[in-house]
């Protein structure tokens, strides 16, 4: 193949990400370029893809087998190694087929597309686990930019207010304790602004591991829309993926009652002989269980027992899976009102504080200090806010993304 159209192809392939997320990063988009890159998904597609190829073939009758060979071949006398002297050399060429009845042909395979249906669901679960860590990705990054626009802001408003005191300094109406409480809390805002910055820059990387970039902005988010507890336990991966080794258990089980009956080998060989007439030979081999009881019927009980051990996986699993729904339901409904109770009881006052403080400085009926102290106090209740907010979005989205997608594996 030319090089130039792949390296045009390449070029193009550096060039569009960068062309196509301009604009600010969707939620959906996120999830969407975090199940296209996950290996883990990728390799559970292949796997799926092998399986399913698989159990195509395991249907099938066993290849046949080719046999030709030299029966009676003479190795003393003046005949040895000579195989027309002898009347009894013979020249034998023939064929074999093992036969397995369709029950257990239907069993083998039956077997088969169970592990492919195991391997669907290992594939589906990747992919809910990379749109979750995605989902959680993204909303660590969203708040941490909201984090690092209150941070800002409030150094913006200081840098304003020290370059007000600096002036009134330099005319003789203010004072240099002023200027000097303002410089510290300036410097104050800095750091804090600083440390948003180092949280989004984390938070960023955390991202860009998921999405491959990282995005100049992120779109609003979502509203989570949970699902009922029962969708939530029939779709959770480990249930799912247990449903699916019960299922496998019960199917091998299946296909070892039927293996107590052996497989019969039909052979039908040509023998050629000189000087005398050709033979043709037919026979078959039967395998001899003498001692089922401890053989077989070990191997069928020792299935059924694994099919009993999955069933018990299965019933703890999805205990655990209603026992995490119902302490993410609890956590999103106490975190929802706790956001509803310190917007009203905390972040409200401190805002008609700082308003009213403000009033009062610009009248000179209030210290410098007030001003400072209820600045702070309104950012760090905000602050304080964006986080019950990030817990409650992340107990949803953890609700909403840790099952697996619908339809997906079922």
């Amino acid at each position: 193949m030319p090089t130039l159209p792949l390296r045009a192809a390449a070029l193009v392939a550096a060039v569009l990400p960068g062309l196509a997320w301009a604009q600010p990063l969707s939620f959906d988009q996120a999830l969407s370029l975090a199940v296209q890159r996950s290996e883990a998904a990728r390799a559970g597609r292949a796997a799926t893809f092998s399986a399913n190829e698989s159990a195509r073939a395991a249907g099938q009758l066993p290849d046949p087998t080719l046999r030709a060979g030299v029966d009676n071949l003479p190795v003393t006398g003046a005949d040895r190694f000579s195989t027309t002297r002898d009347s009894m050399t013979m020249k034998r060429v023939g064929i074999s087929q093992e036969w397995l009845p369709p029950d257990k042909r239907a069993a083998r395979e039956g077997v088969a597309r169970a592990m492919a249906d195991r391997e669907a669901v290992q594939s589906a679960a990747a992919e809910a686990e990379a749109r979750l860590q995605a989902a959680l990705s993204y909303l660590e990054a969203w708040y941490a930019a909201e984090a690092l626009k209150l941070t800002t802001q409030t150094e913006r408003h200081l840098h304003e207010e020290f370059e007000a005191a600096r002036a009134r300094l330099a005319a003789a109406t203010g004072g240099s304790a002023e200027v000097l409480q303002l410089a510290a809390a300036r410097g104050m805002a800095q750091d804090e602004s600083d440390e948003a910055r180092q949280q989004q820059s984390a938070a960023a990387v955390h991202l860009q591991r998921w999405v491959g970039f990282t995005p100049d902005s992120l779109g609003p988010l979502p509203v989570f829309a949970a699902p009922s507890e029962d969708d939530f336990v029939a779709r959770s991966p480990s249930v799912t993926g247990l449903q699916r080794d019960v299922e496998l258990a019960r199917r091998a089980a299946a296909l070892a009652a039927k293996e107590r009956s052996p497989n019969w080998t039909w052979e039908v060989s040509y023998g050629q002989r000189s000087g005398y007439s050709d033979m043709v030979s037919v026979g078959v081999s039967i395998p001899l269980q003498l001692a089922p009881s401890q053989r077989q019927d070990r191997d069928t009980a020792a299935k059924l027992a694994l099919v009993e051990r999955a069933e018990a996986d299965l019933a703890e699993a999805a205990r655990a899976a209603t026992a995490d729904y119902r302490t993410l339901t609890s956590d999103a409904a106490r975190l929802e009102q706790r956001v509803d109770r310190y917007r009203a009881a905390v972040i409200v006052p401190a805002q008609q504080r700082t308003a009213a403080v403000l009033a009062a400085y610009r009248s000179n009926q209030a210290p410098l200090s007030a001003l400072f102290e209820a600045r702070h106090a309104e950012v760090q209740a905000q602050r304080r806010l964006l986080a019950l907010q990030r817990d409650l979005a992340r107990a949803q989205a953890q609700l909403t993304f840790k099952p697996l997608a619908p339809g997906g594996a079922q």
